[in-house]
């Protein structure tokens, strides 16, 4: 039985060190997701709006900040726990809200809470996911978050945040920087709709991605679970349209107070880029705030996000969470250094659930916790709050 156990143990051992061969960084991931994934699938998760400008500058921001390795430090362990809303959590960094994940991979949102549950990091369900509160609440563990686009009618907002913390959510994060539905223009050139609506010109390119196929036959095609419990089928919108716009409505500074009062838990606002809003959230009980410029999804001509963390670092003492271009460990690192006290990523979860299945949260996790360890071993830090020392100004 021991040596059964015994092989057991070494092909997965051989197994994880072949995927760390084969997809050993997140643009692998990302190149292998593409191939497994129908073209409109594709474009729904990778696009951006407009040129796709902000898009890239957040990477091209992020590439930019350069850290001074370290020599003659001794070898050392490093700690990359961080201590977030009141939580020691293992690692620096978690799983960020997508909308209809479940159209990206099959059953999206449980694998995702599952993993994160597994690594003990956050997992944070989006109000638009194709899976409701307590579909995903049994899997996501202790970390689980809970993302609202904010509903205008007073009664079905209660409603879900009675939903979300019944389900096991502890923390609320308001998302403030989607007040109008943006354009999106490779979805739209893709022929994706909302809801999704497999036309004969979408059929063919499914065919090419027996995969996702599959998974998708078994399940059928995925739905906006929870808008749908309110607002019935959504029907009629333009092409363009997001079914969630149905409910939504642009939330101001006397919703922001209404939420707050009604949420007893960490209360997070995602979305915000400009450092003179942050005394004013301060002020209004916001415990976190998260930098963000929605991956350039929504507004073609924002910042990139890394450029303004120092700014907003400077206006407050509350956490910062930050997003954006983020491609492996070292770019947590590099965040860390201008004031992040932790990192959210989003599409390459969704590059690793494309690329390998189930399977590829957990090889995610794991490529970014040996990303950080090899780079802080660089740098000489043994702590991630010593991570800032090493930054080189100008």
């Amino acid at each position: 039985m021991q040596h059964l156990l015994d092989n057991a143990t070494r092909a997965g051992q051989m197994a994880d060190m072949d995927l760390h061969a084969r997809y050993p960084a997140i643009s692998d991931l990302k190149a292998r997701a593409r191939q497994r994934l129908p073209r409109f699938v594709w474009e729904y998760l990778d696009s951006g709006t407009g040129t796709e400008r902000t898009s890239a500058e957040n990477g091209r921001a992020l590439a930019g900040v350069n850290l001074m390795p370290s020599i003659l430090h001794g070898e050392f362990t490093p700690d990359l726990s961080v201590q977030l809303l009141g939580q020691t959590l293992p690692l620096p960094f978690g799983i960020g809200p997508v909308g209809m994940s479940g159209l990206i991979w099959p059953d999206a949102e449980a694998h995702l809470a599952r993993a994160a549950a597994a690594a003990g990091i956050p997992y944070t369900l989006s109000t638009v996911a194709s899976q409701t509160p307590e579909d995903v609440g049994p899997h996501a563990g202790a970390h689980a978050w809970f993302q609202m686009y904010p509903p205008r009618d007073p009664a079905i907002r209660t409603d879900m945040l009675n939903r979300a913390r019944a389900a096991g959510f502890g923390t609320l994060v308001l998302t403030v920087d989607v007040p109008v539905a943006s354009r999106r223009e490779r979805q739209v050139r893709s022929g994706l709709t909302q809801p999704p609506r497999l036309t004969p010109r979408l059929m063919a390119q499914v065919a090419m991605c027996p995969a996702w196929a599959a998974g998708m036959a078994r399940r059928g095609l995925p739905r906006m679970k929870m808008i749908d419990s309110y607002s019935g089928e959504t029907k009629g919108l333009p092409s363009n349209g997001h079914a969630g716009y149905l409910l939504r409505t642009s939330p101001d500074w006397d919703y922001l107070h209404w939420l707050r009062d009604a949420w007893d838990g960490p209360f997070v606002v995602k979305g915000v880029l400009d450092p003179d809003m942050v005394p004013r959230l301060q002020s209004a009980g916001v415990d976190a705030i998260w930098i963000s410029n929605h991956g350039g999804r929504q507004f073609d001509a924002a910042p990139a996000t890394i450029d303004m963390l120092p700014a907003l670092r400077a206006q407050t003492d509350l956490p910062l969470i930050f997003d954006g271009g983020v491609t492996g460990g070292l770019d947590i690192l590099r965040a860390m250094a201008l004031g992040a006290d932790f990192v959210m990523l989003a599409r390459p979860w969704h590059y690793a659930l494309a690329a390998l299945g189930p399977t590829g949260p957990e090889h995610l996790t794991d490529m970014l916790r040996l990303d950080l360890i090899a780079n802080m071993g660089q740098l000489g830090t043994r702590s991630l709050k010593d991570v800032p020392s090493r930054h080189l100004v100008g």
